[in-house]
């Protein structure tokens, strides 16, 4: 005869031992921890070239776009923002400066106004609007070593 087994019947050493096991194994994995700034998920696109300054006015580094995305929004100067325009964003030059991207891989040059702050992306120097990449070749590659010198 099969004998029903009800919970007042069992011992209640089983029972702890049951959520001890239960415990161990569910809050001791062996699956890796990954901070926000590490593990699979995160890509590096962009060279790791650091923003390298060759005089007083001219410095040299790694150059990407920004347009539609942004197009018609304020910038951080507080006009709206043209992607046709000849315009840019650095981290810390004053608004109104007037820069001379040069990109040193074919040569071409534009001369860009500074009104806006950025760019976030770690590894680059200048974020120029779509109309100024286009000028020098940026489009196509999307980022682009660059020498910089301020005009005015």
């Amino acid at each position: 005869m099969i004998e029903h087994v009800t919970l007042e019947t069992r011992k209640p050493f089983h029972f702890l031992s049951a959520v001890v096991l239960l415990l161990l194994l569910f809050s001791c994995s062996t699956a890796p921890r990954y901070t926000r700034n590490s593990g699979p998920h995160r890509r590096n696109r962009t060279p790791a070239v650091k923003a390298e300054r060759i005089s007083g006015s001219k410095m040299r580094g790694v150059a990407s776009y920004y347009g539609r995305k942004f197009h018609g929004k304020k910038t951080a100067s507080g006009e709206r923002f043209d992607m046709f325009a000849h315009t840019a964003a650095h981290r810390s030059l004053p608004f109104g400066t007037k820069v001379k991207v040069t990109n040193l891989d074919n040569g071409k040059s534009v001369i860009v106004t500074i009104n806006d702050r950025g760019p976030y992306k770690k590894g680059r120097i200048i974020d120029l609007s779509k109309g100024a990449a286009r000028k020098i070749g940026l489009v196509q590659t999307g980022t682009a070593r660059v020498r910089l010198e301020i005009v005015k």
